[in-house]
């Protein structure tokens, strides 16, 4: 009865551990440079596939409104995707490195949390990368301005 019960703890914690490790998405190891995508644009509405993101892991693309370029970025952490303003105001970089889950400028490597966009360390940490809201629909990340 023992070795029963013995064995049946063992499955059972083989399986919870399997389920663990199987349950994260991790990303992938080391620095994510991000790539540039081309979204499209209908009226007041702003797309790029889901697609792009999970194959890159960390993308940017630029919107061109009247007037202004808008930079943004689009990353995925521990399985969720993020969408946030891809601009580093005081170094005027536009562009930030995916290294597990903290955002890096590339140009001054001031650092932010993934997560919330809040700053960690560096020159520009008291600028925090904006959340920009979206919707998934067709396979398609959508955001409206």
């Amino acid at each position: 009865m023992l070795k029963k019960t013995m064995l049946g703890l063992v499955l059972i914690a083989i399986i919870l551990s399997t389920v663990a490790c199987s349950s994260s998405n991790p990303n992938p190891p080391g620095t994510i440079k991000a790539t540039w995508i081309e979204p499209q644009v209908a009226g007041d509405a702003v797309f790029i596939p889901v697609s792009e993101i999970e194959d890159n892991w960390n993308v940017h693309f630029n919107v061109k409104t009247q007037g202004e370029d808008m930079n943004f970025m689009a990353y995925i952490v521990d399985g969720e995707i993020s969408v946030r303003a891809n601009v580093c105001p005081p170094c005027r970089s536009i562009g930030f490195s995916l290294e597990e889950a903290v955002l890096i400028c590339d140009r001054c490597a001031t650092t932010f949390k993934a997560e919330t966009g809040e700053g960690i360390e560096g020159a520009c940490v008291d600028y925090p990368k904006a959340s920009v809201p979206y919707e998934v629909s067709d396979g398609n990340i959508a955001m409206r301005g």
